[in-house]
């Protein structure tokens, strides 16, 4: 690989385990005039380099399950493959010039997308690099006042609730220590938070056919984004239950008095990263069956099925549609087309999207451990 290598034939590698944010910087990618070969996690990313030769720049997230994180991988990488240009990007980190592989980028979420391409088209178009501060955040930005006086109000709040309490010095040092943890904690999912609507704006907007068509999109992207974190809240942030996740994915489009969905399979405890993925990509068959499908005429309905496999420990869920309109294949690849699509490579699995004549059916079918080991979550991008 060099810098010679034309443009149109240029391979970046992205690894970035929420299904969202990687496809976020996949566009990232192609605008700046790239192909994009995608990976979950630093394992996936090592077997890809292993097998092919025509990458030239590594674009990873830093915190990403697996038996090694982002910066690890951006280490071995460097090691194995100097040629290979590196970006880290993360929502919780901030890295010195020390931490890093040499001549490799660092960039903070929420990514913004002019700065990241010029970037990206300087370190592999000619071959140079530039040191610049962090990545600017001009939309959405996770370092704004509002995020600053809420993190000091927090550690003010906490501190006089232990003083209150009478809580020892000795106590009060192991409080402290864990009130830093959390306050880390908040602020990480904050910024990831604001990654994530981040990603859905700037991707709705993209393929929005008019101004009132992207922001209904928004609207409900983020309205399924607020249902999953409030299942979430409930579980503590811990396992929640697949088929409470599915019914409060389609319970926004349940007509009063009308059974619009029969739902029905075997409850699976399943993670947080999980949880989210299955909320967007619902919100996606919810939205495009009321408009297009079986629930955009009276009488239509949806059935949704999963099964398990004990043998395989594998999950197979089908959504079928039933008594609506004949929908043809769309024409362009929309953001909520991909969003189902890549459900399955989130999940370890597959997809597939029938657009049969009696009614479009989704099937997605994927090892169970995608959905209930603790690997498979993807809370800490």
């Amino acid at each position: 690989m060099s810098a010679d290598t034309p443009v149109s034939k240029t391979n970046v590698l992205v690894v970035e385990d929420e299904m969202v944010l990687r496809m976020r910087a996949v566009d990232i990618v192609q605008d700046a005039g790239f192909n994009a070969v995608e990976a979950i996690n630093a394992d996936e990313a090592l077997t890809i380099l292993e097998s092919r030769s025509d990458i030239s720049l590594l674009f990873t997230d830093i915190q990403m399950p697996g038996s090694i994180d982002g910066l690890k991988l951006a280490h071995a990488v460097h090691r194995r493959w100097p040629e290979i240009k590196i970006v880290l990007v993360s929502g919780k980190v901030e890295l010195t010039d020390a931490d890093k592989p040499a001549f490799s980028r660092f960039f903070g979420k929420p990514l913004e997308a002019k700065q990241m391409i010029s970037e990206i088209q300087n370190m592999v178009g000619a071959g140079a690099l530039k040191i610049v501060p962090g990545g600017g955040q001009d939309m959405l930005s996770a370092e704004n006042d509002n995020l600053r006086l809420l993190l000091e109000q927090a550690g003010i709040d906490a501190k006089a609730l232990l003083a209150q309490a009478g809580i020892d010095a000795k106590q009060r040092e192991a409080a402290d220590r864990l009130q830093k943890l959390i306050l880390e904690e908040m602020h990480h999912r904050i910024k990831n938070t604001l990654a994530t609507v981040s990603a859905i704006a700037s991707q709705s907007l993209r393929t929005a056919t008019s101004p009132e068509h992207g922001q209904h999109a928004i609207e409900g992207r983020l309205a399924a984004l607020g249902r999953a974190h409030d299942l979430l809240m409930q579980a503590n942030w811990a396992n929640a239950s697949l088929a409470q996740t599915v019914r409060g994915a389609t319970e926004p489009y349940d007509n009063e008095g009308a059974i619009n969905f029969e739902i029905e399979g075997p409850d699976v405890g399943i993670t947080s990263g999980a949880v989210i993925a299955l909320a967007m990509t619902f919100n996606e068959l919810c939205t495009n069956t009321t408009k297009f499908g079986a629930l955009s005429v009276p009488g239509g309905r949806v059935k949704i099925a999963w099964t398990i496999d004990d043998d395989k420990q594998r999950l197979r869920l089908t959504w079928r549609e039933m008594g609506g309109p004949k929908v043809p294949p769309p024409g362009r690849k929309s953001f909520g087309t991909r969003m189902m699509s890549s459900l399955g490579q989130q999940l370890k699995g597959k997809v597939e999207l029938d657009y049969d004549p009696a009614g479009f059916v989704y099937t997605l079918e994927v090892p169970l451990d995608a959905l209930t080991a603790p690997a498979s979550a993807a809370g800490a991008a």
